[in-house]
């Protein structure tokens, strides 16, 4: 897709189109889209694919007109380096939350085993600190308020899982899997699989649908160059 912009000026208050962000460890998706909007001035700046706030990574946003291609781009499947912890399992599914269980750390042989029952379609039920939505409420909100409540299982597909090493109770792997599926979930699952805890400790989505976070800037790097990138990338319409 050749670079274009729909603007009529060169302004930044024009800016429209699809901008990639490398995302930080320490903020969260909607403190990206402020400080974009922000920088270009724009108000209607939306995202794809909500990142955690520990999370790192590809974090796509659409800029003015651009929005209204979301539903066409937003389930996209998704890759992922993740960085599972097998020892303890948290209440929030990842290094932010209280261990709930502990349990011994499982062999390799198992946790390969496991994988592949994790692989394919599968049922996930989503992680309780989430923004699923239960009776009109976030789940995120009734888990913070220690309420009880029952999240149901969704179909999410796994295409693959790349083991990088594993070590010390630690697994490195890259995975590809459909839009909408919970990596935080799937570290749980898999601790569970093995008979064993485990916790997401680290996460950095590579790439979502075409876009590679190789092709992405940092949001230092776009306060610097904002007045530059008045031709953002759109994604044509579909004939």
């Amino acid at each position: 897709m050749p670079p274009q912009t729909t603007s009529k000026t060169a302004g930044r208050d024009q800016a429209e189109g699809l901008l990639l962000v490398d995302k930080p460890a320490g903020i969260t998706s909607h403190d990206a889209v402020q400080i974009v909007r922000r920088i270009y001035d724009q108000s209607s700046v939306g995202h794809l694919g909500t990142l955690d706030p520990f999370a790192t990574g590809l974090l796509v946003m659409l800029l003015g007109r651009a929005t209204r291609l979301a539903s066409f781009i937003d389930g996209e499947p998704k890759v992922y380096e993740a960085v599972i912890a097998f020892g303890e399992e948290t209440n929030t599914d990842d290094l932010t939350g209280d261990t709930v269980r502990s349990a011994a750390i499982p062999a390799e042989e198992k946790v390969r085993e496991s994988i592949a029952t994790l692989t394919g379609e599968i049922e996930q039920v989503p992680p309780a600190f989430s923004a699923k939505q239960i009776d009109g409420k976030r789940a995120y909100v009734s888990a913070r308020k220690g309420e009880e409540m029952e999240l149901k299982p969704v179909s999410v597909t796994v295409h693959s899982w790349g083991i990088t090493s594993y070590s010390a109770g630690e697994l490195r792997a890259t995975i590809s899997c459909s839009g909408g599926t919970y990596i935080r979930s799937l570290a749980r699952d898999l601790g569970r699989a093995t008979a064993s805890a485990a916790h997401l400790r680290e996460l950095r989505r590579i790439r979502s649908g075409e876009f590679n976070v190789a092709n992405s800037m940092t949001l230092d790097a776009i306060k610097t160059s904002a007045p530059a990138l008045v031709s953002l990338r759109v994604v044509p319409e579909s004939k």
